[in-house]
């Protein structure tokens, strides 16, 4: 099927922070529990590797989402890098909480950032984890065109992807929440009113999972998107990681500037 762009509320200016902090929380720890987030490593590690990239500045940040688990499988394999979290709706606390936790390997900007034009004082390999579906291709296209722009690498990762065994996952996501949420960090306690009182955090939860799942950019579509940014000294590479054993898959775009010496049309491929 093809990609279907919703509405999740999260994106919508007026949603409330607390229902919206709540929904990012209990993402973070989805990905800390699922040990998707580590299968992410060896890809990411292999891009940073391959810009010589120390540093990374992580776009659409939410709660911090696999950030803390990322740093550790890349220190541990190697790659000890600076990650500085960003977000348009910054969750501030939960940002700070990831960001305390790290060893000093974590920062945060608590202002907003737009990934569609970030500022040329964050510099480093750009990423974006489970967060490019908010985006309709317009607006993708123009995240990763910026990125060619100012000759920065990107990685975009997506843990979901328009398959039966996630969209179960999605279905179940409301008795999820409320089993989970007091282990929620950094813990608020309106979620106990939205959560167990009024359930109105589990719908918007089960809400918000379906239109993503909805929403994902399969590998034809990010295909399509590279292929409409004129970026002649950029390369692109796009594919799948397989979760486990599971009947699922991550995937996964990097980009990267090309070197001076190398070719001089933007290329395209699949791997993984």
């Amino acid at each position: 099927m093809k990609r279907i762009h919703l509405v999740e509320l999260e994106d919508l200016p007026w949603f409330p922070g607390i229902l919206r902090d709540g929904g990012t929380s209990y993402l973070a720890l989805a990905l800390r529990v699922s040990g998707h987030a580590k299968l992410l490593a060896p890809k990411l590690g292999e891009a940073l590797r391959a810009t010589g990239s120390t540093e990374i500045i992580d776009l659409c940040s939410g709660g911090g989402g696999p950030v803390g688990i990322l740093s550790e499988a890349l220190a541990a394999d190697g790659n000890p890098v600076k990650i500085r979290l960003t977000d348009f709706y910054p969750n501030v606390p939960a940002l700070r909480h990831t960001a305390e936790g790290s060893g000093g390997r974590i920062t945060f900007e608590a202002t907003p950032v737009d990934a569609t034009a970030v500022p040329a004082s964050l510099t480093g390999f750009r990423t974006i984890f489970n967060a490019f579906h908010h985006f309709r291709p317009d607006a993708a296209r123009r995240i990763l065109a910026d990125a060619a722009a100012a000759r920065r690498p990107i990685g975009v990762f997506e843990v979901v992807s328009r398959e039966a065994l996630p969209l179960f996952a999605m279905l179940t996501a409301p008795l999820v929440v409320m089993l989970t949420m007091p282990f929620w960090r950094p813990f608020r306690w309106q979620w106990i009113l939205w959560t167990w009182l009024v359930p109105v955090m589990p719908l918007f939860v089960l809400w918000d999972g379906i239109v993503s799942w909805l929403r994902v950019y399969d590998e034809d579509e990010l295909r399509a998107l590279v292929a409409g940014i004129d970026a002649p000294d950029y390369a692109w590479e796009i594919g799948r990681i397989k979760l486990g054993d599971a009947p699922a898959h991550a995937t996964w775009l990097i980009g990267r500037p090309l070197a001076p010496a190398g070719a001089v049309t933007a290329s395209a491929g699949t791997s993984g």
